[in-house]
C-alpha cells in the first residue's frame, strides 16, 4: 500500500528519496520544475486545472 507523500516536501527531496533522477518531474509545459518547489503546491495546480 502506498503512502500519499507529504505536501511540505520539495521536488529535489522527493526525486532523491524514491532514486529518480533529476528532471523527472516536469511542469504542464514540458520544462523541468524547479527542486525547490513543494509538492503541495504541485497538487493545488492540479487541482486547479481540473476545475476548469
Amino acid at each position: 500500500m502506498f503512502k500519499k507523500t507529504r505536501s511540505d516536501c520539495t521536488v529535489g527531496t522527493f526525486e532523491k528519496k524514491h532514486g529518480l533522477p533529476a528532471g523527472t518531474i516536469r511542469n504542464r509545459d514540458g520544462r523541468d520544475t524547479r527542486s525547490d518547489k513543494l509538492i503541495g503546491t504541485i497538487r493545488r495546480e492540479a487541482e486547479k486545472l481540473k476545475k476548469k
